[in-house]
């Protein structure tokens, strides 16, 4: 799951990724640039033959850059090259990967949770430790969901969830995907099965036949015959 399901959370993230996007296709042609302009300055016979100004730029940054030309004349072509490259690459490099260290994690942390919370919510013990960890946040959020629900407190819903009220449960399952841009997704009608363990709802007491005992057999027929 790349994306969450709700359209406003889904809506931010689609943005986020565009930005990030543009960001990095800025710096590219920012590199770009600054490379083909080292290249003239780290060819000075091509930038003298051109005589007019280059464009874009005025008289006086033009005769600048063509004394720092004459000035590159002198070095290695080699290193001159060399150095031209890596600035241009390290120009694309250091801004686009400062948004990527902060993007990133952020980003690949969500795809995880929200993989994890959709397995969970498939089953009614998966949503028992939803509500489990909604009931972990922060003390505000908690007191967000329980306003949520009527006649409850953030104290009600911790003695919910440690009795299985099942509103409470739905309740703080369904905060915890909403907190996650997911959908509450309807179960399967099936058994319920209680919090004890997933056999406990099958068996119940039964009471056992056991041998008779004197009380259960019959009496004589003590009547006279004839």
């Amino acid at each position: 799951m790349w994306y969450a399901q709700n359209s406003a959370r889904r809506t931010h993230q689609l943005a986020g990724d565009a930005g990030v996007l543009l960001w990095a296709a800025l710096w590219a042609a920012v590199a770009v640039a600054a490379y083909r302009l080292a290249c003239l300055l780290a060819l000075p016979r091509a930038l003298q033959e051109r005589r007019a100004p280059l464009p874009l730029v005025g008289g006086r940054f033009d005769t600048a850059l063509r004394r720092v030309a004459d000035a590159v004349d002198a070095m290695d072509p080699v290193t001159v090259r060399t150095a031209v490259a890596v600035g241009a690459v390290a120009l694309f490099v250091v801004p686009v990967g400062l948004v990527l260290v902060v993007w990133l994690p952020r980003r690949l942390r969500w795809i995880r949770q929200a993989g994890a919370a959709r397995d969970l919510a498939a089953s009614d013990d998966g949503r028992d430790l939803l509500a489990l960890r909604s009931l972990l946040r922060p003390l505000d959020e908690v007191a967000a969901t329980a306003s949520e629900i009527p006649d409850a407190t953030p104290g009600s819903l911790a003695w919910g969830w440690r009795h299985g009220d099942p509103e409470i449960l739905e309740a703080l399952a369904g905060a915890e995907l909403e907190r996650l841009g997911l959908e509450i997704a309807p179960r399967e009608d099936g058994p319920v099965v209680p919090r004890g363990g997933r056999l406990a709802g099958f068996f119940e007491p039964v009471d056992l036949i056991g041998p008779a005992g004197p009380a259960d057999e019959r009496a004589p027929d003590r009547r006279p015959i004839g």
